[in-house]
């Protein structure tokens, strides 16, 4: 199979360009993909493709930008040239800009592909009806939510065009199927970017490290996490440092940079910036705890999955696709109020005091990450895409929960 993935890749600043790298990495590790084809946004600096395990052919179609208005025809000319066999795409609605127009044409391609009868598989990390506009940093405008989720109607109804659309969170797939009627969405899990050999569990000698890793500023807010730490050292004699790990969110350039002025007072504070691949170990393993100061959410984490993998205790808001997450996919950590510094301060020390949860913690995140690594999640993939090149062959329009049943049998 020459399987095109349509999807941003490192050294990209744009959403969902971790993910991209490892549905690469481990795509092409499966024996039915003999090339794959990465339809990828132009960046300065080469793509990172040094992988260590010898695999199939990478082609790289650098054609597209964050935000240009002629993504939807320089994308579309690349997979007319070069003919895969199938094309998945790692999408979310703002992939391919945060402006209307160049966002609304780049989802647009999973109909076009599927009109040329290529077998298409959309990979859908959020939905409309769960973002919260305003968090997101879209928009606090009554009238505009209103349009944005008008609009948003059309955009799901274009990517549901898709042979397949593959969401990761089973309240997307009942959604979908009961809004839209549609008999073509799959459940398939986030998976875990990588399995290392379990870790020791034991932290390194000096300050125990409190950690958020992402692109903040939206929903990702640091304030919160500072707030806390800081009355966690008022009340006992801890030795924390804080780690922000990452970068701003593309909508709020320069959140960081006021962080660090509002809070220079606070001390063993670390901006660390931009985390290359090969450093994403490092941070995670010398972490005592993974924070996520969200005040909402946008889909499945994959900082909960890297902190599983790493062997990692966690301290969650209390919001809904995160508490979904957590029960399904076997992950545990300690649960806080959204932006309630008091509450995130008491979860945060609950774990640092407390050595031997903080470990009972770690072990069942490993456990858990190990379940669903991305060579078994790729493998899913590959196997709808071989129903579809049948179905295809002989005129059939695929039926999602037909195939499900089929494969769980």
């Amino acid at each position: 199979m020459k399987l095109a993935i349509v999807t941003a890749y490192p050294p990209s600043k744009v959403t969902l360009t971790e993910y991209g790298y490892h549905l690469v990495k481990h795509f092409r590790l499966q024996k039915e993909v003999t090339e794959i084809i990465l339809v990828t946004d132009k960046t300065e600096g080469e793509k990172d493709l040094a992988f260590t395990e010898d695999g199939c052919k990478i082609t790289v179609k650098e054609c597209w930008r964050f935000n240009d208005y002629s993504n939807l025809f320089k994308i579309n000319k690349a997979i007319s040239a070069t003919k895969p066999d199938a094309v998945l795409f790692n999408l979310q609605f703002l992939k391919f800009g945060d402006k209307k127009i160049p966002a609304a044409l780049g989802l647009m391609l999973p109909l076009m592909c599927k009109m040329k009868g290529i077998p298409t598989i959309s990979l859908l990390h959020n939905i409309m009806e769960q973002v919260d506009l305003e968090n997101a940093g879209i928009t606090s405008n009554y009238f505009l939510k209103k349009a944005y989720n008008v609009i948003g109607n059309v955009l799901t109804k274009f990517v549901l065009a898709s042979d397949v659309v593959a969401v990761t969170i089973s309240k997307y797939q009942t959604i979908l199927e009961k809004k839209y009627e549609s008999r073509n969405v799959a459940l398939i899990p986030h998976g875990s970017f990588e399995t290392p050999p379990e870790p020791t569990y034991d932290l390194p000698e000096g300050p125990k490290k409190v950690m958020a890793f992402g692109k903040f500023g939206t929903y990702k807010k640091v304030e919160v996490l500072i707030e806390a730490v800081e009355l966690i050292r008022q009340r006992t004699d801890q030795n924390i440092e804080i780690v922000i790990a990452g970068t701003d969110s593309p909508n709020t350039p320069g959140y960081l940079d006021g962080i660090k002025k509002k809070y220079i007072h606070v001390e063993q504070m670390h901006f660390t910036g931009y985390v290359a691949e090969e450093d994403v170990p490092v941070i995670f393993s010398e972490s005592a705890v993974v924070v996520f100061p969200y005040t909402s959410t946008t889909g499945s984490s994959g900082v909960l999955h890297q902190a599983g993998s790493y062997g990692k205790a966690v301290v969650l808001p209390d919001l809904g696709d995160l508490s979904i997450l957590v029960k399904e996919e076997g992950f545990k950590g300690e649960f806080f109020e959204p932006e309630n510094v008091a509450s995130l301060a008491d979860a945060i020390e609950q774990i640092l005091e407390h050595d031997s949860y903080r470990k009972y913690l770690a072990m069942a995140n490993y456990r858990a990450a190990c379940s669903l690594p991305m060579s078994e999640i790729t493998k899913m993939y590959v196997e709808y895409f071989k129903v579809l090149q049948v179905a295809k062959s002989k005129g059939f329009t695929l039926d999602v929960p037909l195939v499900e049943k089929e494969l769980m049998a």
